[in-house]
């Protein structure tokens, strides 16, 4: 059997991977693909409607025909020579993305997960439509930019505002990371801004604590998140050093839902996010189909990298 993982060249959970899969006995194969195209190469014919070829490093060629499943582990963007203007850089990149990254999609193999539908599952609205069709509670959301549409909303229960995409920006050479962040008067009074561009508003969920829940196929792995500090009680990101771990077992109405919700996605793998209140209610916040677990697995020794390298080595096409 034959594993294409793509994945960042410093990536702990690769690492780990490689070794577990290994242990197997399975031929691995690792690629980053920031390599292509100075580095990493591409020869592909369309042979009796599957791609055939090669992809070449200066260490190692992968038949692209022996491919039986892909683990997409976050890649990083291409890396073009230095020297095209900007005419050629942006020809450059539409031309990789449709090119390497249209052969691999075709590949008809096992996808943990398929990059497309890793695109379509990041729209947040979709997600929370998905889930409450499942199913899953979801809070009360509001998408907008409109401003007297925030003070409404706002007005209405205690609120929070989250970004819908990237929680970062990088500013004058500064990474500046957005949280979860409650909706005050004085932002009421100033909305200067939000006319811009979209922004996701949501009532605050009851929180006794947060949980972080990692689907792997049809298997549910969830760990409880304890905060210790006021920042980290809004969000647990922010407690990454004093947030305590354990692990809990999801209601089966809870599980089924997510299932249903994974399915509708077409996802195989992911990290969700849910607020569990004072009485015990399960309320859904997001998924991120290529959500981080490596720091969950290592404070709870869930063994999701097993989990994962099950379902890689399952069966050849899916």
């Amino acid at each position: 059997m034959s594993i294409l993982i793509l994945a960042d060249e410093r990536d702990p959970c690769a690492d780990a991977m490689v070794v577990e899969l290994g242990d197997r006995g399975v031929e691995v194969h690792r690629l980053d693909t920031q390599r292509f195209p100075t580095q990493l190469s591409l020869s592909a014919r369309l042979r009796g409607g599957r791609w055939a070829g090669q992809l070449r490093t200066e260490h190692r060629t992968v038949e692209l025909d022996t491919i039986d499943a892909v683990w997409y582990r976050s890649p990083k963007p291409y890396r073009f020579p230095a020297g095209l203007n900007e005419v050629e850089l942006g020809h450059a990149k539409v031309e990789a993305k449709y090119g390497l990254a249209g052969v691999l999609m075709a590949l008809p193999v096992l996808w943990v997960n398929h990059p497309a539908r890793l695109a379509d599952s990041a729209y947040k609205p979709v997600q929370l439509a998905a889930a409450a069709r499942c199913g899953v509670r979801v809070p009360d959301t509001l998408i907008t930019n409109e401003p007297d549409a925030v003070r409404e909303f706002a007005g209405e229960a205690r609120t929070v505002t989250k970004m819908l995409g990237a929680v970062s920006i990088v500013e004058d050479g500064i990474r500046k990371v957005a949280r979860t962040e409650p909706v005050t008067e004085a932002h009421l009074a100033d909305l200067r801004g939000v006319e811009h561009t979209a922004h996701q508003f949501q009532h605050w969920a009851a929180k006794r604590h947060e949980a972080r829940m990692f689907v792997v196929g049809d298997q549910i792995t969830t760990a409880a998140i304890h905060a210790h500090t006021a920042a980290a009680y809004i969000d647990w990101r922010d407690g990454y050093d004093t947030n305590t771990y354990e692990l809990i077992e999801p209601p089966d109405a809870v599980r089924g839902a997510v299932l249903c919700m994974m399915r509708e996605l077409g996802l195989v793998y992911g990290a969700l996010d849910f607020v569990i209140g004072p009485d015990g209610e399960w309320t859904f916040l997001e998924v991120n189909a290529g959500g981080q677990y490596g720091w969950i697995e290592d404070a709870t020794g869930a063994p999701i990298t097993a989990q994962l390298a099950d379902l890689l080595t399952k069966g050849p096409h899916q």
